[in-house]
């Protein structure tokens, strides 16, 4: 009777584990930028050894001036890579998909206004000096002159008097 029941107890354990691991492998963990300046950049990573994937493909999203590729690897199965977030404020959603068929999906918002065109020249608000007109010229200013030290300094013989 009880080895009828450990047998009863396994078999539902591992019945409840295959249930549990599909849906949990469907969600990819990466990383996104949340917030960003118009303009600035947009950083995103996954491991693929730590609940992320390999990518299949680059990053996409409105909100990018061009995709994310991903060109950077490193331990743990780590793909990483960087992109430019256009000017338009708002909240976006980037996206791409792994080698084994999984979406991954994510959003980050783009803040504020839009920063100044890197062309445009800041306004000059300090005048040009006059020259003086004094007709004295300042006399050179003497030279200073050095004093050698005359020996040692007396600082005593370090006994506590």
């Amino acid at each position: 009777m009880l080895k009828k029941t450990l047998i009863g107890l396994t078999a539902a354990a591992a019945a409840t584990l295959t249930v549990a691991v599909p849906a949990e492998a469907a969600e990819v963990s990466w990383g996104l930028t949340q917030q960003v300046e118009p303009g600035g950049r947009v950083d995103a990573e996954t491991h693929a050894a730590i609940g992320g994937c390999t990518p299949a493909t680059p990053v996409t999203s409105k909100g990018f001036a061009a995709p994310l590729p991903w060109t950077e690897g490193g331990n743990w199965g780590r793909a990483g890579g960087h992109t430019t977030a256009i000017k338009t404020p708002g909240k976006y959603t980037a996206s791409f998909t792994c080698t084994d068929g999984r979406k991954a999906t994510g959003s980050f918002t783009i803040l504020g206004t839009p920063p100044p065109s890197s062309t445009a020249k800041p306004p000059t608000s300090t005048p040009a000096p006059k020259p003086t007109t004094t007709s004295k010229t300042a006399k050179p200013a003497k030279p200073q002159v050095a004093v050698k030290p005359a020996g040692a300094p007396q600082t005593g013989d370090g006994s506590l008097s």
